[in-house]
Order: structure tokens, then sequence, then C-alpha cells
């Protein structure tokens, strides 16, 4: 249920900072499909909704492939 509600915030963050994205796409890969200021824009609407700090550690493309592994990052640094 809190992780539902996790993916939601960050479909809905994705889609505010590229509309473009298509969150349920399996071949999603997020550090690939947004430039580098919309990284930068993520990561900042992350830190701030999920009240957390990514550090440079966890800025990998691992974490930032798609919203599952968004959320699995932010479940691991709240």
């Amino acid at each position: 249920e809190e992780e539902d509600e996790m993916r939601d915030e960050v479909i809905e963050i994705l889609a505010m900072i590229n509309p473009a994205i298509d969150a349920e796409d399996e071949d999603l890969n997020i550090a690939e499909d947004l430039d580098s200021m919309d990284i930068i824009a993520l990561i900042a609407e992350l830190e701030d909704k999920f009240d957390i700090e990514i550090t440079m550690e966890e800025k990998t493309e691992e974490n930032f492939q798609n919203v599952d592994t968004l959320v699995e990052m932010i479940k691991r640094l709240q």
C-alpha cells in the first residue's frame, strides 16, 4: 500500500518533469531517456518529496533505471 503510493508519487514527479516519459514502459531507462537537467530536477523533487538525500553513490544508472528501481532506492534512503 505504502509502496503503491510511493510509486504513484514517483510517476507523478516523472510526468511533471518530462510528460513524454512513459513510466509503465518496460524498456524505460530514466538515466538514458532524461537529459541531465531533467535528472537534476528529478533528484531535487525526490529528495524534497521523500525527505531523503540522494548521495553521489546512489546516483547510478541502476538506481535510475525505472520507477521500481527509484522506489527501491527511496525506501533504502528513508
